[in-house]
């Protein structure tokens, strides 16, 4: 119970973070924060006893069940010392905050973010179950862009970086889910970890331990994916403080870690962490060494002593896991010291360039003692606990043995890395405290500024000679990773041995380098490397550049360069597919006498909408050829699709002529060229369609599934109309889905062209009216026929279930009203609103399906409501009701927008009779109709 209420209790800091500071703690909020990290650990810390005992301490609820994934929280001695890392680091950083903020600023998103980082990286170490650690895994990366991201300005690119390389690390780490699962079939991480073999006698187990790694890598910031970290230091120092030395880039060396059990007896696996991990120490202490901004130089000292970590994994025995272990616990601190150092500095000088700095040791002589003794740990000097763990990583690294003489090459570079940290340690301190005073005027830091630094420095000074203090918590880790290899407790001194020559030869190599720093300097600036940040940002604007290329076409006004590149891919598909006609079973259908008329029906409708050239004949002819494939359909025996098409069509028509009113009344001519070329992409099309209907029409029999819908839909539904109860009852979450769209849809039409009502539902005098075109006859008609198509909308609704109809041709019949209504009387119903129609519809469907979840166990589960004795609802019609809603809610948006014509300009003059007279340009009947004049004779 203790994990959750720890995860609980992060997260409610998290959410209380901001409100502290908007309730007037402000920037001090921060010393609450840390009381509260200090709880939690101390929480986690009554568990100590029993996980040193061997123990672990678990909880687990079910989450999801339909893919056996729990909520599943495991505290042992690997997850014990990372989240008392994360809190005691975190404790510090919020305690450093209130006096390293201004008193004005965005405090409350460093806060809040800062915590949430905290909690993300705490149950990232505490999930016992896979895919539980995926989603922590991804709300570090998500956290940490959004933390580099807070400087602003300059840092929007860096955050960029960030956030792609690592979400490609998250995505590498889910295929590596999917298939350890597939191949374990679980998700729980001790069972997968408790049988290794059933990983490694798989195929997979190559492309999992490559995943997983690449995952690792991207977290950690190790080449070639490193440049990231360094890149990340625009944020600010507590931001980079706390992913440094706790949590972004620890996560990876938890995860290595973690899964060391299941890939380390894998060669592909140790070569690639060794090569990979004394790599980037050997780089990163590189590029550390050129760098003059001490963030800078921390920065790719970071990428170095994470490379010293994975190696160590890479190795994989008991000695140099251990080590690596106790390496993390060194760099947290040494690390978390020199950053909040760094922002000391930064703040009390204005500068971090060591070529500006110079003797601060005079007026700052607390803060060069404690900076020195953070770089003497990280330089692996004893008495610091930095000694402890290099010296134990050296004996590590000889142990390993993927090659013959991997361990002494090993050895070697792991000694060069070291004796490159030793210099740009000295590099740090010197640069910063040596020399001359040049800015007398400063002075020490509050102590509650120093505090928070000063603590881990002493932490490492303190556990380095009192290892013994630390022993039992990394042994403990070390046995529950690796249960079957000896573990050995550390000693401060275990006698001369190669490790201490080692690092004699490394600190007295450092000691060179940094006496001849103008020489390495010079010859540094001639070593040409790669800038694998600038490389990036090349590739990434490169992607865009050629994604917008290739968008380029979607950009035209002009509807022909949208539909050119679909209409031909259907045309190369129906090409390359025509092939397949060979060979396919006989038709086992036959055609119907009637057919033949309708088709070629259709046809002459469709020859005269390429041949007349008037908007309005256009549109007639398009419905027409819609009503002839309605009258096809229901010939067919599909009386509910082509009552459905029919209602669409109506409203196509409908929706065609508000569009295009007030438009040309002729169609423009267009070049030969562009005629020959949509005519011969227009046949292509023509043809793949045919092929497919040949192909794909009339050579099966009834589906598995359509025969277990005939014979379940009435038992299971009491609705006869198959179809209906398909949409209602056995797929409804897919309708309610389909209706919610349309739904967004209606709410975005309103939010495009304005939220208040349109003019054309605005009560218009008698002579606008006239003006805007309505006829008597039409509006006398209107109030016969809308009332008797609203009933008809309710009987089709009601009946849905057992006959052609439900909720979707309800609500086409009454916008087919609602159409004819405003056509009518020029306007709609003031009281006819989208926005409450669309709200009403959706709140109708979630609430039956939230009472189908009550009455019957399941959202969306059918149930039915008595009334008047036998007389009920079922839930079938409550449903159908709210989709009627939503989309009735869309095309009333549609009618109401598209009708809001513009009111005439000036005083608005009745109608004249008059004879028409002949002219130059006789108009027909149709086009007098479509621009609204009055004709008598």
């Amino acid at each position: 119970m203790i994990l959750v209420l720890a995860l609980a209790a992060m997260a409610l800091l998290a959410a209380a973070a901001p409100l502290l500071v908007r309730a007037g703690w402000g920037r001090n909020a921060g010393y609450a924060l840390a009381a509260g990290f200090a709880g939690v650990a101390a929480l986690l810390g009554s568990a100590v006893p029993h996980v040193l005992a061997g123990g672990t301490v678990d909880v687990s609820a079910r989450w999801l069940p339909s893919l056996d994934v729990d909520f599943a929280l495991r505290l042992d001695g690997l997850a014990l010392l990372f989240s008392m890392i994360v809190l005691g680091v975190g404790a510090l950083i919020m305690a450093y905050c209130p006096r390293y903020l201004g008193p004005t600023g965005r405090h409350g998103a460093v806060y809040g973010l800062l915590t949430l980082f905290a909690a993300a990286m705490l149950g990232l170490v505490l999930a016992a179950d896979v895919v539980l650690l995926f989603v922590f895994w991804e709300l570090t990366t998500f956290c940490s862009f959004l933390l580099v991201g807070l400087t602003g300005g300059r840092a929007t690119r860096p955050a960029r970086r960030a956030l792609l390389v690592t979400a490609a690390g998250g995505l590498a780490l889910l295929v590596a889910v999917v298939l350890l699962t597939g191949v374990t079939g679980t998700t729980d991480l001790a069972a997968i970890l408790a049988d290794p073999d059933r990983v490694l006698d798989s195929p997979l187990a190559g492309p999992i331990a490559l995943l997983v790694a690449f995952a690792a890598f991207t977290k950690s910031a190790q080449v070639p994916l490193h440049f990231w970290l360094p890149g990340a230091m625009v944020a600010m120092t507590p931001v980079s403080a706390y992913l440094h030395a706790a949590t972004m880039v620890k996560a990876g060396i938890y995860l290595l870690m973690r899964t060391s059990p299941l890939f380390s007896d894998l060669p592909l696996w140790s070569a690639l962490l060794l090569s990979v991990g004394l790599t980037s120490a050997l780089v990163g202490a590189f590029m550390a060494l050129r760098q003059h901004d001490l963030k800078a130089i921390l920065a790719h000292s970071t990428v170095s002593q994470l490379g010293f970590l994975v190696a160590a994994i890479g190795v994989g025995t008991g000695t140099a896991l251990a080590a690596a272990m106790l390496h993390t616990a060194a760099h947290a601190l040494f690390k978390a010291t020199l950053f909040m150092l760094v922002g000391i500095i930064d703040k009390e000088t204005g500068s971090r360039d060591i070529r500006q700095l110079s003797g601060l040791w005079r007026v700052m002589p607390v803060t060069a003692a404690v900076t020195g003794l953070a770089g003497l740990s990280m330089a692996g000097i004893p008495p610091l606990l930095g000694f402890v763990s290099k010296e134990y990583l050296f004996q590590g690294l000889f142990q390993a043995d993927v090659v013959p003489g991997a361990g002494l090459v090993a050895g070697v570079l792991g000694v060069t890395a070291s004796a490159l940290t030793t210099a740009y340690g000295l590099r740090i301190f010197f640069g910063a405290f040596g020399g001359v005073t040049r800015q007398p005027d400063l002075y020490e830091p509050s102590p509650a500024f120093l505090a928070p630094a000063v603590v881990p420095a002493l932490a490492g000074l303190v556990l380095g000679s009192g290892i013994n203090l630390l022993n039992p918590v990394v042994v403990r880790a070390g046995a529950d990773v690796l249960p079957d290899a000896p573990m050995r407790p550390f000693q401060f001194w275990h006698g001369l041995s190669p490790e201490i020559v080692m690092s004699a030869v490394a600190v007295s190599t450092g000691l060179v380098l940094f006496l001849r720093r103008r020489q390495v300097d010079r010859l540094l600036d001639r070593v040409p490397l790669p800038d694998g940040g600038a490389l990036f940002d090349r590739a990434h604007d490169g992607v865009l550049a050629f994604g917008r290329w290739v968008g380029s076409p979607d950009r035209q006004e002009g509807l022909a360069g949208h539909l050119a590149r679909p209409l031909v891919v259907i045309a190369a598909l129906g090409i390359a597919g025509s092939s397949a006609l060979e060979g396919l079973p006989a038709r086992n259908a036959t055609d119907a006498a009637l057919d033949w008329p309708v088709v070629v029906l259709v046809a002459g409708a469709v020859v005269g909408t390429v041949v007349v050239r008037s908007t309005l004949a256009v549109v007639a002819l398009l419905g027409m050829v819609g009503l002839l494939v309605s009258a096809w359909f229901l010939l067919a025996g599909a009386p509910d699709v082509a009552l459905t098409l029919l209602l669409v069509e109506v409203l196509t028509a409908v929706v065609v002529v508000l569009v295009l009113r007030g438009g040309p009344r002729q169609l423009p001519r267009v070049q030969r060229r562009r005629l020959l070329q949509a005519g011969a992409l227009a046949l292509a099309c023509g043809l793949a369609a045919a092929a497919a209907t040949v192909a794909l029409t009339g050579r099966r029999g009834s589906s598995v599934a359509g025969d277990w819908f005939l014979r379940t839909a009435e038992p299971a539904t009491g609705g006869s109309n198959v179809v209906n109860t398909i949409l209602v009852d056995f797929r409804a979450m897919d309708t309610l889905g389909e209706a919610v769209v349309l739904g967004v849809a209606a709410l975005g039409l309103l939010a495009l062209f304005g939220d208040g009502p349109a003019r054309s539902r605005r009560p218009a005098p008698a002579a606008r009216r006239a003006a805007s075109g309505t006829d008597v006859v039409l509006e006398a008609s209107g109030r016969l026929i809308v009332p008797g198509v609203a009933l008809l909308a309710v009987v089709l609704l009601w009946r849905g279930h057992d006959a052609p109809g439900g909720g979707f041709i309800a609500a086409l019949v009454s916008g087919a009203a609602v159409a004819l209504s405003q056509l009518a009387h020029g306007r709609l119903p003031r009281w006819l609103r989208p926005d409450v129609l669309v709200g009403a519809g959706l709140l109708l469907a979630l609430g039956t399906g939230l009472l189908g979840g009550v009455l019957g166990g399941a959202f969306l589960a059918p149930f039915d409501l008595p009334l008047l004795g036998a007389v009920g609802v079922g839930s079938a019609l409550l449903f159908d009701t709210g989709v009627l809603l939503m989309v009735l809610g869309l095309v009333v948006a549609t009618l109401d927008r598209l009708g809001d014509r513009p009111e005439p300009v000036g005083p608005v003059q009745p109608p004249v009779r008059s004879e028409v007279a002949p002219g130059p340009e006789p108009r027909t009947g149709a086009d007098l109709a479509v621009t609204g004049r009055t004709v008598s004779s």
